[in-house]
């Protein structure tokens, strides 16, 4: 079992920057592959970034190639979601997600979830 719990959301101007975090608990982090998805209003839940349960391997969404980083840190159980250039485009409730392969990019196929952040931004 995998609890993941999202932080660091909120509103912010297009252009900004948000960082979100996800905490993860139980030791069997080290074993998942992790990633991020988002949901915007009245749309279906979209991958955004996952990494390989060693950290060595990304994939990202094109919608956020080249402005968006995700990162893990095993010690504290941790992945991250470094958000850049931020549109309003951008906007949706951001979920952190624990599965076994993370190539794969179809929600259902993702294990575990936390409850969403928040992510606004404003033109």
């Amino acid at each position: 079992q995998v609890q993941l719990v999202e932080s660091g959301g909120g509103q912010v101007q297009a252009g900004g920057s948000l960082r979100l975090s996800c905490a993860a608990s139980g030791r069997t982090f080290v074993s998942y592959a992790m990633g991020w998805f988002r949901q915007a209003p009245g749309k279906e839940r979209e991958y955004v970034a996952t990494i390989s349960y060693g950290g060595h391997s990304t994939r990202y969404a094109d919608s956020v190639k080249g402005r968006f980083t995700i990162s893990r840190d095993s010690a504290k159980n941790t992945i991250y979601l470094q958000m850049n250039s931020l549109s309003p485009e951008d906007t949706a409730v951001y979920f952190c997600a624990a599965g076994t392969y993370y190539y794969r990019f179809e929600s259902s196929m993702w294990d575990y979830w936390g409850q969403g952040t928040q992510v606004t931004v404003s033109s």
